[in-house]
């Protein structure tokens, strides 16, 4: 038998130590490569300030100096999916409503100055404008913290869409009563000379407005100018008072409301740690479709383990319904004045699994969300059944309940509007929303240029005259 050589042993060794070094080194970098371009992981809120005790600027401020060191990529313009062209309407169409005056010839607030507060109460859950407007304006400031979606650009020939930055939700919440010696509201007002406006801008004229953004939150906003401006793209929260040649879900975007109620942080309550079984606190009796709150309070008030009852945000009803909601199994959601309330997202970010009884709502980003995950749906001639409802509930069992408890913790962050926007949030959302319209948008305004360009021009549709316009806009 061959003598073994010591040295031969000894290299092979060391061949075999660095090959298996360099493998493990290897299976390392991956899994960081793979973590850190996987699914991004979400601020921890608790790093934040509460909504309770700061303003919004504060908090617009609090986003800047803590959500670096999560999301460490900057607005990059040519990572963004939408190109929105955004007019420099004067400010009292929009931070002027919030009592900003202009400094100089800028129609904008400075965004590393303060910015103006937007008011809060029941105000807030159709604030929407305002956190748009506000992410759209820092898309170019080069010192933007974190990814952006859309971006601004200044020549309207490369945008996707054209942005229309008029807070119609606080003008309608502010500013619709009439002042002697006015004849006619503010509202009414600023509507009116944003149809005045829109119409003689090019822009406009030669899309006839359907590639515009108008958002009008509040289920009575552009009351008076959108029959005007149908064409154009509304983001809207339900259509409840929308004729369906006004508003569909073809061509507009419904987008969720603010949430009041505070985001359940760290949320650990499961099954067995929620003793409310079924919870529901806000104004019981209700006009047009909301007439089934009253009656399903007859029907659950006396039933062991529910809270149904009469709420508002009157003393410190907000915080009161928040605690209710994150020591509650089930939140219901029923219609009220229209199919869609503020109530669904404050369950969802309370992780107590919606009830919805209300058969006319649209929902948020739904061509990509499964609601039937999280949310449990029951057709409102049903819910009036006697026993059906409760019947219902108890059998679903904790499994299930806990499926869906865990699936709200990860869809939360699509409902949370923040200043700067985050990855996925409920800004970025809307404007993912809004990119999808766009083939078809381009469509429709393809078709309508066939003979635009020998002269025969669009046939509008727009103002017809009928509309009062006020002078010297």
């Amino acid at each position: 038998m061959a003598e073994r050589n010591p040295q031969l042993g000894f290299a092979i060794r060391k061949t075999l130590f660095v090959w298996f070094a360099m493998a493990i080194i290897l299976v390392v970098v991956s899994m960081l490569y793979i973590g850190s371009t996987g699914r991004p992981r979400f601020i921890d809120r608790n790093l934040l300030p509460s909504e309770k005790t700061l303003s919004v600027y504060e908090i617009a401020n609090s986003h800047f100096k803590n959500t670096t060191q999560f999301q460490s990529n900057n607005c990059n313009p040519e990572d963004a999916i939408l190109k929105l062209y955004m007019y420099d309407l004067p400010p009292e169409f929009h931070f002027g409503l919030l009592d900003w005056k202009p400094e100089g010839d800028s129609v904008w607030p400075n965004l590393h100055g303060k910015i103006p507060n937007y008011p809060g109460g029941l105000n807030l859950q159709h604030s929407i404008e305002y956190w748009l407007t506000l992410d759209l304006l820092s898309s170019t400031d080069p010192t933007r913290p974190n990814p952006c979606t859309a971006v601004r650009v200044t020549d309207p020939n490369q945008a996707d869409l054209i942005f229309v930055p008029f807070f119609s939700s606080l003008s309608y919440n502010r500013y619709s009563k009439v002042i002697p010696p006015e004849k006619i509201s503010l509202n009414k007002k600023l509507q009116q000379n944003l149809v005045k406006y829109l119409t003689s801008q090019e822009e406009y004229k030669r899309s006839n407005g359907r590639d515009h953004v108008i958002l009008a939150h509040h289920p009575n906003s552009m009351l008076d100018a959108r029959s005007v401006l149908f064409p154009c793209v509304f983001v809207l929260s339900d259509f409840g008072r929308y004729n369906p040649n006004v508003a569909n879900l073809e061509k507009d975007v419904i987008a969720p409301y603010k949430h009041l109620a505070k985001t359940y942080i760290n949320d650990s309550a499961g099954f067995d740690d929620r003793p409310t079984f079924l919870y529901f606190r806000g104004a019981i009796y209700r006009k047009e479709g909301g007439n089934i709150r009253q009656e399903l309070y007859y029907l659950l008030r006396n039933e062991k383990d529910v809270e149904f009852g009469f709420g508002s945000i009157q003393a410190n009803g907000i915080n009161k319904a928040s605690q209710g909601m994150h020591g509650s199994k089930f939140c219901l959601n029923i219609a009220g004045d229209t199919p869609s309330s503020n109530r669904l997202f404050d369950a969802i970010v309370s992780h107590c699994v919606p009830v919805i009884i209300s058969d006319d709502i649209e929902l948020p980003f739904e061509d990509f969300l499964d609601y039937s995950e999280f949310c449990i749906f029951v057709r409102a001639a049903d819910a009036i059944k006697e026993g059906y409802l409760m019947g219902l509930l108890k059998g679903v069992g904790k499994e299930r309940w806990t499926a869906m408890w865990e699936r709200l913790k990860e869809v939360d962050r699509y409902f949370e509007y923040r200043y700067p926007s985050m990855r996925d949030d409920a800004v970025q959302m809307i404007w993912k929303a809004l990119a999808r319209k766009v083939p078809a948008i381009r469509l429709k305004v393809n078709r309508l240029r066939r003979y635009q360009r020998f002269g025969r021009g669009l046939k509008e549709s727009g103002n017809d005259g009928n509309f009062p316009i006020i002078s010297g806009f």
